[in-house]
């Protein structure tokens, strides 16, 4: 039988995780607000809600679910029952990511998205709206074969958009061994300079992907493909 969150013997974040489940659901959006005035006087209740997702709960904001606002957060799927005997034990690998940690991530990857290469507060093309940077896990697929999490830099789009992606190390490096010398003479170049330039005619194909499909047969229009 599952406890009542109610329960003051259990500890706050067994009884946060019972109250999303009894009083949210999953799918649905509470706020801190809401979540404060459920647990009046308890102290650090917004961290050990976050403290669920080292267990495999999924709670999002408005930096993985753009749909939502900044105060609003979404109860996306539950995790490890915590209040069950052991199964609140921390899980090696998933503690939370310290201020010092993250300015370290930031400062190597360059302060920018490494899945993009936007910046803190560049626009994105085409519109207004500045880019904000996190940290964020992502899976890496290693030479042997095994699969770690390491942290990586990405702005609020890549995040949202790259839940899924899996990293491949070993693919990289296979192919990177397979280049020739000139080659990897190239891609030494980019690397050591952690940039590379486009040619006009590689911005413009980016740029054509990125069109809606009536504004691309424009252009295969134009270039008399259709």
């Amino acid at each position: 039988m599952v406890p009542s969150w109610r329960d003051d013997s259990l500890g706050t974040m067994k009884r946060v995780a019972l109250w999303l489940v009894a009083e949210v659901g999953e799918g649905g959006t509470f706020t801190k607000e809401r979540l404060r005035g459920e647990f009046p006087g308890v102290s650090q209740v917004d961290r050990r809600m976050r403290d669920l997702r080292d267990f495999g709960w999924r709670i999002d904001t408005n930096r993985e679910d753009a749909g939502l606002d900044s105060h609003e957060q979404r109860f996306v799927e539950r995790g490890d029952p915590v209040w069950e005997p052991g199964r609140a034990t921390r899980k090696t690998g998933t503690t939370a990511i310290g201020a010092g940690r993250r300015r370290e991530v930031l400062q190597k990857d360059g302060h920018m998205c490494r899945s993009c290469g936007i910046t803190p507060g560049e626009f994105y093309a085409g519109t207004y709206e500045g880019a904000q940077l996190d940290i964020a896990r992502r899976d890496v697929v290693k030479p042997d074969g095994t699969k770690a999490s390491e942290l990586i830099t990405e702005c609020k789009r890549c995040r949202i958009g790259g839940k899924s992606v899996t990293a491949d190390l070993d693919r990289v490096l296979k192919e990177t061994a397979a280049l020739s010398s000139t080659e990897r003479d190239v891609l030494s170049d980019w690397v050591a300079n952690d940039q590379r330039q486009f040619s006009r005619l590689e911005q413009v194909w980016s740029e054509y992907r990125s069109l809606p499909e009536d504004s691309r047969r424009r252009l295969r229009a134009e270039l008399g493909l259709d």
